[in-house]
């Protein structure tokens, strides 16, 4: 059996800006980290040689390939030939939530996948693949951002170019400042699920057409950088107000990103000491995210009582095999 662990991901600045009907004429910017929730992949060889025991969300047992009905693993399949298979798959935490959920699948079955074949790709290459299989093969209307997070992990400043080539640079911080980031950055679940794509849509077409949303997805993108130069300086409360800009910028990109609930859960938090935040993912559900100097975390967890807290930690691997046996893969049991 082999298993893998891959990380889901938080997005701090410059979402949007990797969807490539804006990168491919301006280039874009993202600073996000991978955080200590994940998605577990396994596999091991099926009873019968050539078909399919699949358990995730839903149970699948099939004969052929192409009898997938999970996109994903079907095309990953597809691409790395694997036959006769029993796979399971589970997570920290629901599909819909903003927190990358998909692309951390992706990812992990592409190292699951290279592992069994006994191969070899990079973080960044494992990310790359992901991308293609989600974008170019599945059509999925999503940027890079995602892939390259959970494939690699870490707290990253990640560039697209409008090649379309990605370039990720690691965030090193004092022991002190990485401390004081991860501490006072507090999730709460809005309890509400979505389905990203129709709000990624919109985005795209009116990133794409409107100059108001295209000049805000340029201050968002600025933003990144501007996050990314203020934590290298060591000034991590810099991150509050960061937070909050870029929401205000992002909530005009398309309907639906935010609602009465979110906008007053969001209201809450600044009134009790947040100093900014912003909701994960494409919009519409999913977790809040807020900084907080650690002598409101009290008054912010009070007076968002009736959500649920989500406590993390950053994480610094990326997608990872954490089991690797040989010997059951012969079928030497």
């Amino acid at each position: 059996m082999i298993i893998t662990r891959t990380p889901f991901r938080i997005s701090f600045a410059g979402g949007g800006s990797d969807l490539p009907n804006y990168y491919e004429k301006f280039g874009g910017a993202v600073l996000s980290t991978a955080i200590d929730k994940y998605i577990y992949l396994s596999m091991h060889p099926y009873f019968f040689k050539d078909g399919y025991f699949l358990k995730y969300s839903q149970a699948e047992n099939v004969n052929n390939v192409e009898e997938i009905k999970h996109r994903i693993i079907r095309e990953v399949f597809k691409i790395y030939n694997i036959k006769g298979i029993d796979f399971n798959s589970s997570a920290d935490i629901p599909s819909g939530t903003g927190l990358a959920s998909s692309s951390a699948f992706t990812s992990g079955l592409i190292n699951l996948c290279n592992a069994y074949n006994e191969t070899y790709l990079s973080k960044e290459d494992i990310a790359e693949q992901a991308c293609h299989v989600e974008i170019d093969l599945l059509g999925e209307p999503i940027g890079k951002q995602d892939q390259y997070a959970c494939a690699c992990g870490g707290l990253n400043f990640i560039e697209f170019e409008p090649s379309g080539k990605v370039n990720l640079e690691k965030i090193f911080l004092t022991t002190e400042g990485y401390k004081r980031l991860e501490n006072n950055l507090l999730m709460f679940y809005t309890g509400q699920t979505r389905a990203a794509g129709d709000i990624l849509k919109e985005q795209k077409k009116n990133t794409t057409d409107d100059q108001k949303k295209i000049e805000n997805l340029h201050k968002m993108v600025q933003l990144a950088k501007d996050l990314k130069n203020e934590l290298l300086h060591n000034n991590i409360d810099a991150m509050g107000e960061i937070l909050h800009t870029g929401w205000t910028y992002k909530k005009e990109l398309a309907g639906g990103i935010s609602n009465e609930t979110i906008n007053q859960a969001y209201e809450t938090a600044l009134k009790n000491g947040a100093s900014g935040g912003k909701l994960l993912g494409a919009g519409g559900g999913g977790f809040l995210l807020f900084y907080v100097k650690e002598e409101n975390h009290q008054r912010v967890r009070y007076a968002l009582r009736g959500l649920k807290e989500l406590p993390f930690k950053f994480d610094n691997k990326g997608t990872t095999i954490i089991h690797y046996n040989k010997h059951s893969l012969r079928g030497e049991y």
